[in-house]
């Protein structure tokens, strides 16, 4: 990419010093297909245009593709370059912020709502059927209580789910169980859910995006976008060419800095990072997770883990709302890792990786439009491979006319910070603090 002074409007340039291969995570290592998907060159026309082939936008690329739309997609990099492909993998029903989204609009949308809460693992759940993506797609998940109020909680979302509607198994795991599903005396409890579950989440990305161009979509890679031409007829511009569209998707969360004068302020990137260990033993697996579960913990700074598909402990959290990424992610995760698993200490660790999720101040998603052809999505607040799927289809239903569920994000009051995204990052980190004070209460 030129120098951002060379650029007519500097503000909009993506963030990105120049295009950039997967970063060097164990699903990059083990991803289906490297794609080669060619450079925008010259001019080309489309109904819409999306930036960002990340599960936002080849979700929606697929959504309008299917319903016969002529799409193209501008990546910066490789399809998932960014969390959609750096993720901890856990398929968990939910929407960030959802008591905000109830109380904005009233308590007359929580059936809305709560069929939201499930709509991506069905789209994720249809795709990889109908398309035959090989994803390492499994059910199977547990929320674990640390302490007291944790277990309350857990006892309230059971209750919650124990319903007609719910076709799902869901169980408790008191104490006394709890050490013979995940071997460790960290936890007091548990819920399984077998609604949610645990995925390669690179490898679902390259598959729907495959998926999209089968149905006739055209995705370009290393073909950032540099400033968009608003207008009845929007122009989206990368150094080597543009796209004339009637529709503008922006889906970089929070890797992009486009329309910086109007969006920036409200996203923020937080660093999250993982580790994933050398293949474990039948015996190993059979002490520490023999049910094969994605787990979660409660805590405003949590940790999560699941086995991969060759037999892993991949192992992450510790986000860092500073901006700021560790010096060491393994000297920043693997003490985590063994004060939940001392059993594994000196175990090998083969892969250890980060990334940035978006963070948005009151949690719920930040999804709306710019002009009546603009529109953005972005900010899943660690949601992202559920919400994302969801919010792709969401913009693509705006897109054809029909706005029930895009209304429901997009009329939410969002919170912007002035002065730029490091003073943002810090005044999150300042929160996150307090918070982590909470969970040590």
């Amino acid at each position: 990419m030129r120098a951002a002074g060379l650029i007519r409007k500097p503000w909009n340039v993506l963030d990105f010093p120049s295009p950039q291969p997967h970063c060097n995570s164990y699903y990059a290592a083990t991803a289906n297909v490297t794609t080669g998907y060619p450079p925008l060159r010259g001019a080309d026309n489309c109904d819409v245009c999306i930036v960002g082939a990340g599960f936002t936008g080849i979700s929606a690329a697929l959504h309008l593709a299917e319903r016969g739309y002529k799409v193209i997609v501008l990546e910066a990099n490789r399809v998932s370059w960014g969390a959609s492909g750096r993720n901890g993998g856990q398929l968990i029903g939910g929407i960030s912020g959802e008591e905000r989204l109830r109380k904005s609009r009233g308590r007359d949308i929580s059936d809305l709502i709560e069929k939201m809460r499930w709509a991506g693992h069905e789209i994720i759940r249809q795709r990889v059927e109908k398309y035959a993506i090989d994803c390492d797609l499994k059910f199977g998940y547990m929320d674990v209580a640390i302490k007291p109020r944790h277990w309350r909680d857990l006892l309230e979302e059971y209750e919650s789910l124990q319903r007609p509607d719910f076709p799902y198994e869901t169980r408790l795991v008191p104490k006394q169980e709890i050490t013979g599903v995940i071997g460790t005396e960290a936890y007091i409890g548990g819920l399984i859910n077998m609604a949610n579950g645990h995925l390669h989440p690179l490898n679902l990305c390259l598959g729907e995006a495959a998926a999209a161009v089968q149905q006739g979509a055209v995705i370009h890679e290393q073909s950032p976008v540099v400033r968009i031409e608003h207008g009845n007829k929007a122009r989206v511009h990368t150094e080597s060419g543009s796209v004339s569209c009637d529709f503008v998707v922006l889906a970089g969360n929070a890797y992009h800095r486009l329309e910086a004068r109007r969006l920036s302020g409200f996203v923020f990137p937080a660093g999250s990072f993982i580790l994933a260990t050398e293949p474990l033993s039948d015996e190993q697996i059979s002490e520490i997770n023999p049910l094969d579960l994605a787990v979660c913990d409660p805590n405003h700074v949590l940790d999560y883990f699941r086995l991969s598909a060759d037999r892993r402990l991949l192992f992450g959290g510790r986000c860092n709302y500073s901006g700021r990424e560790p010096d060491s992610i393994r000297k920043s995760i693997l003490p985590r890792m063994l004060k939940i698993f001392p059993q594994l200490k000196g175990v090998r660790i083969d892969y250890e990786w980060g990334g940035k999720i978006g963070i948005v101040i009151n949690r719920v998603p930040h999804i709306g439009r710019l002009d009546d052809n603009i529109f953005y999505s972005q900010g899943y607040s660690g949601h992202g491979v559920n919400v994302t799927h969801l919010a792709g289809q969401v913009v693509a239903d705006a897109i054809a006319g029909t706005y029930e569920r895009f209304d429901v994000f997009e009329k939410v009051k969002h919170y912007r910070i002035p002065g730029g995204q490091w003073v943002g990052n810090q005044l999150l980190a300042l929160g996150m603090i307090y918070f982590r004070m909470l969970d040590l209460l």
